[in-house]
């Protein structure tokens, strides 16, 4: 049984979606492979149907997967390529600013950041 660990102010749903976007992105589920079937991850995670399926029909309403009636839902072409480039702006939209403030607060050196072979707080 899977013992994954949910976020607490994080709607299950849009965790799992997440899930399933890092094994995409990550090459796990490749184009034309299909999703494990809603009951298959709702006992996997000990959830309700309904929140698998909501994860799911996220992904379809954004283009990542397709439901083919009677066989489930599959990734779909160019899905990984989409998602990088999205999680990629996200990255130097959101997150970088926090980490290029945080490097410029802790008065880290570009060398430092770069060359992890160099010891911190020596010459």
């Amino acid at each position: 049984m899977n013992t994954h660990q949910w976020q607490d102010g994080i709607p299950i749903y849009r965790q799992l979606k997440e899930l399933v976007i890092a094994r995409i992105i990550g090459g796990e589920l490749k184009p034309g492979d299909a999703l494990p079937s809603v009951r298959t991850v709702a006992a996997e995670y000990q959830l309700n149907p309904i929140t698998v399926s909501r994860a799911f029909q996220e992904l379809a309403d954004e283009a990542l997967v397709e439901k083919r009636r009677g066989l489930g839902m599959f990734v779909i072409e160019g899905a990984p390529q989409k998602l990088l480039a999205s999680e990629r702006r996200r990255f130097l939209d959101e997150e970088w600013p926090q980490v290029l403030a945080r490097i410029e607060q802790l008065g880290l050196d570009l060398n430092q950041l770069i060359d992890p072979a160099k010891q911190w707080g020596k010459p």
